[in-house]
């Protein structure tokens, strides 16, 4: 009875820990934030000797708003990126940017100056700009604040700013780069044109939303025909012969040319208004066409009995039933060759002699021949197998005409209205000052209609380019601006990747840069292969504008049109770097840049702003080349940003490094996808489905969100949500627990427990070798940006290899040895395990792994994350050992299930009433014969037979050589370790087993 009543707690070694299981995290992360702040870490790291530079180059966010959820994902990978790379032996280098010019900013000032009735035109330029900066400069703090909240280390202190003055001074000195290399020229050609923001827009700045609008379908009469047929004779063939061979060639040539000259090509669009515009035709040399007749027609229909049209043969149905002919009312009258279409000439159906049979007022806007020209783009998917040709309005469009020289049109203006003079459409607009339609398309339409050219028309829905600032929809327009060209010859001696920009970026992205995923190089290379030449100008105020001048008189493709010196280029960046680029717009800065080299009558200013792509394009300049904290050969290690920068930094970045550098900026890009809602679907405003990261710090702290990313594949798109979140959290929670033991288990540690690994036993060095495989896999997966991969190796070494198998076992030790071998073995593997893990996901779980570390390491200028991974011995890999140890794991799940069995049945509670035979094979049972068995299957006995199973044995179908018959435990219950033993109550203390006597004595 003595041994029953006696309680033994107070002798074990149970665990000590202040370590709490609920953590609190969004009370208590703000603390160590003020800490690491207190005590300097990222400074404290930047004064380690002898390492190798790594530098993360931040692409700059744009300082207009709260972070939302992907401005988060996209710091905290970076943020991994920099902590692993330095715990890795790397001196990692991180300076925050931001993007501080540009449309936006500019967008938000107007909407101010709206607001109080004024117009932002009749504002000082200067002043104008002023209030850009301080819109910038506050949402640049909030950033600030909300960024350092996450979790990410850096430079906080000294960010890089694309509006301070030396920025601009560079961006301004890159620019005039391009200047001086002859890359530089001002042209015409369409660009995507924001009619209510009046500016250009880069193919980043606009997003595509369904819109409704008027499709049409147009018919351009034939004017001519210079088709013949080529006649073919036998060698030696007879006068007679070859005069009735010319003859019948020159019927079939008249009989074509007849019938076409009293055709008409039909066109169709979605874009009406771009009519009055049309300067040709294209087809397809792929395409079957054909002359078709109309034989029929029902009342209110355009077309007409006898009227000949051409059209491609596999829209011919759904043209007619547009145009409400049936099906019995036309007929295919024969097939029209590519060759004939070449020689036809169309008349625009606004020609004077279409008006004047309208009785219209008589014009000659478009009194000109309309040719017919091949065209690759041209399809037959849909409209008639014509494409109506404007070249002031269509990439295709403009590269048809700069082939074939066709004159580009000037009708529309800025606010997209048609120039006051245009007949019949003058001051129409396309669209309105608030983005909704104007009246342009109708005016076409009806005029289309007065001079019988409309042959049909539908309301249809399509997908269209929007501002995403605006949200208004943008067109095709040809304005002039300043491009770079991207194919002409740069000629600045660094052509070790071609003498060109598209060569030399092409050749980067396949002999220079590393990309993560693969796939980003396909994306990015197929877009520099095909894209035009880089627009550099915008129609705005607030940036740095383009610093040149053009002189008067002089055309664009004159030598003389660009002023190209030194001097003049000196000045204004000896201005900028003192004043910033407002220097270009104040009073009399036209005369202070010109000096006395050149006549400054001779010359205009330009008052364009650069793009703001070529801006964050140019942060590799001053920030990478020019900081002390930048890198040593001025680029990058890394960019990092979403997928659709492929067509945004990582895209501008590589163009404006090759035109000035010669080569890429960067020696790897990683690429993250969009981040959805819960559900799959994009997070939007309308749909109420927006997760905001300061929400999510509020209710789990910024380390669930952090594990929320580590967690993710971020390659592809990925979600988050409430139940996302949930499980994140409870994985955070098991690992959290996993740490705890480990603290509370080394609460006492010193120096004088430490053990070898040589005098461990087998478990431990099996854990040591587990460690070796998996340092491996980490340091590779944090080299590779496998954040997912990493995190998985360590939870489930941490929860399976750890939890539920090694401490599992030893836990017995650990509170129940006295001062063993086994137990100082085991507490010395716990003390390599904690200096490994909490290093290991300090990258990711930044906030917990400072306070699991300062749990045993505190101290004023403590912190885990100015520690280094720690090195592990290459002789603790042990594959012989190892292999032994998958063999008793196997054996030893067999049990558990069979024992589990019983505990579900109620046959027992725990697993140390149990002494179950286990069969196995001879092989197996000389494995399980060196090793403590019971222990590792936390049983009090165990009897391993190699006899056969008897029926009804337990099994698993995964391991085939193992089977397991349950039987209850003898003897007496252990008061102090629980174990059901013999020899309980046999000893000199009461009611306990032999190793717990000797832990007593």
């Amino acid at each position: 009875m003595c041994a029953e009543t006696t309680d033994y707690k107070d002798t074990l070694n149970l665990p000590r820990t202040d370590f709490p299981m609920r953590a609190g995290l969004p009370k208590r992360e703000p603390d160590w934030l003020a800490r690491w702040e207190e005590i300097g870490v990222y400074d404290k790291l930047r004064e380690k000797e002898g390492r190798t530079p790594f530098t993360l180059h931040d692409g700059p966010p744009y300082a207009n708003g709260n972070l939302h959820i992907g401005h988060a994902l996209n710091k905290i990978l970076k943020d991994m990126v920099v902590r692993s790379h330095q715990m890795m032996g790397h001196d990692a280098r991180y300076v925050p940017g931001w993007d501080c010019h540009g449309l936006p900013i500019e967008w938000k000032i107007e909407e101010q100056y709206r607001a109080k009735g004024q117009n932002k035109d009749d504002v000082d330029v200067v002043d104008f700009r002023q209030e850009c900066r301080k819109f910038a400069d506050h949402w640049v703090g909030v950033q600030r604040d909300e960024f350092k909240r996450l979790g990410v280390t850096g430079n906080w202190s000294d960010p890089y700013l694309t509006m301070n003055f030396h920025a601009e001074r560079v961006i301004a000195e890159e620019f005039q780069k391009f200047l001086m290399n002859g890359t530089l020229y001002q042209g015409s050609k369409p660009v995507m044109w924001s009619p209510v923001e009046k500016t250009a827009l880069a193919e980043a700045e606009v997003e595509y939303h369904d819109r409704q609008t008027d499709a049409i379908w147009v018919k351009f009469p034939v004017k001519a025909s210079n088709y013949s047929e080529a006649v073919t004779l036998p060698y030696g063939s007879s006068k007679e012969v070859e005069n009735a061979a010319l003859e019948k060639s020159r019927k079939v040539w008249k009989k074509h040319n007849d019938e076409l000259k009293t055709a008409a090509v039909i066109i169709f669009t979605t874009t009406p208004w771009t009519i009055p515009q049309n300067r040709a035709i294209c087809f397809g040399d792929h395409i079957s066409y054909g002359l078709y007749e109309v034989i029929k027609t029902p009342e209110e229909c355009w077309a007409r009995v006898g009227d000949k049209y051409l059209i491609a043969d596999k829209l011919a149905d759904e043209f007619f039933a547009n145009a409400r002919v049936d099906q019995d009312g036309f007929q295919r009258i024969r097939q029209v060759h590519n060759d004939q279409l070449a020689a036809l000439k169309c008349s625009h159906p606004l020609n004077a002699d279409a008006l004047l049979h309208a009785n219209l007022d008589y014009h000659v806007e478009w009194d000109f021949d309309v040719p017919m020209l091949p065209g690759d783009h041209v399809t037959d998917d849909a409209g008639t197998g014509f494409v109506h040709t404007a070249p002031s309005h269509g990439d295709d469009d403009y590269a048809i005409g700069v082939k074939h020289g066709l004159p580009m049109t000037y009708n529309i203006l800025d606010d997209s209205s048609y120039r006051a003079d245009l007949p019949f459409f003058g001051g129409e607009c396309i669209l309105k000052p608030n983005g909704k339609p104007g009246g342009a398309n109708k005016a076409v339409i009806d005029k289309l209609v007065e001079v019988g050219a409309l042959l049909a028309r539908k309301r249809i829905t399509i997908s269209d380019a929007h501002s995403w600032r605006s949200k208004a929809p943008v067109i095709r327009l040809n304005r002039p601006q300043w491009f770079a060209s991207i194919d002409k010859a740069v000629g600045d001696g660094q052509d070790t990747y071609g003498t060109t920009i598209r060569e030399r970026a092409l050749r980067s992205i396949d002999e220079l840069v590393t990309w993560t995923p693969k796939t980003g190089r396909n994306r990015l290379y197929a877009m520099i292969e095909a894209r035009p030449d880089w627009v550099l100008s915008r129609q705005r105020a607030w940036g740095v504008p383009l610093t040149c001048f053009t002189k008067k008189g002089a055309q664009p493709t004159d030598p003389d049109y660009l002023l190209r010196n030194d001097a003049v280029n000196a000045r204004i960046l000896e201005a900028f770097e003192a004043e910033g680029a407002d220097a270009w717009y104040k009073d009399g800065a036209k005369a202070r840049f010109l000096g006395n080299d050149v006549n400054r009558d001779d010359y205009d200013q330009v008052f364009d702003i650069l793009d703001v792509w070529f801006d964050s394009g140019s942060t590799h300049a001053f920030v990478l080349r020019d900081r002390e904290d930048g890198s040593e050969d001025g680029m990058a290690d890394v960019y990092l940003e979403g997928t659709d920068q492929h067509r945004g930094w990582f895209h501008s970045s590589m163009l404006q490094a090759c035109g000035t550098m010669g080569h890429a900026p960067y020696r790897a890009v990683v690429t993250h996808a969009f981040t959805l809602d819960g559900k799959g679907e994009k997070m939007s405003k309308s749909l109420g489905n927006i997760i905001a990261p300061a929400e999510v710090v509020k209710q789990y702290g910024a380390d669930i969100l952090r594990l929320w990313v580590a967690t993710t594949d971020y390659k592809h798109d990925h979600r988050i949500g409430d139940e996302i979140l949930k499980g994140v959290a409870d994985s955070y929670r098991r690992l959290r627990n996993t740490l705890r033991f480990m603290l509370g288990s080394l609460s006492d540690f010193t120096e004088t427990d430490r053990v070898e690994p040589a005098e461990m036993p087998e478990l431990e060095r099996w854990v040591l070798h587990r460690l070796a495989e998996l340092d491996g896999v980490v340091r590779d997966g944090y080299a590779k940006y496998d954040f997912q991969g990493v995190f998985q190796a360590i939870f489930t070494f941490a929860t399976v290899d750890l939890s539920a198998f090694y401490f599992d076992i030893r836990k017995d030790a650990l509170y129940c040895d006295g001062d063993t071998a086994r137990r100082k073995a085991a507490r010395t593997v716990l003390d390599i395990l904690f200096h490994r893990l909490t290093r290991w996901l300090a990258p990711m779980l930044a906030f917990t792994m400072e306070e699991v570390w300062l749990e045993r390491f505190p101290g004023d200028d403590s912190s885990v994350h100015l520690e280094d991974f720690a090195e592990t011995p290459d002789d603790w890999a042990d594959a012989e050992l190892a292999a032994k140890w998958s063999v008793v794991r196997k054996a030893r799940r067999v049990v558990t299930g069979a024992l589990e069995v019983e505990r579900t049945n109620k046959v027992i509670g725990a697993s140390l009433e149990a002494a179950p035979t286990v069969y196995v094979t001879a092989e197996v049972a000389k494995v399980l014969e060196t090793v403590a068995f019971d222990d590792m299957c936390i049983t009090s006995g165990i009897t391993v037979s190699t006899d056969a199973a008897p029926d009804g044995a337990f099994r698993l179908d995964d391991v085939a050589d193992v089977a397991v018959v349950f039987a209850r435990a003898d003897g007496e219950k252990c008061q102090r370790c629980w174990k059901i033993l013999p020899d309980v109550g046999s000893h000199t203390h009461p009611g306990v087993c032999g190793r717990c006597d000797s832990a007593l004595t």
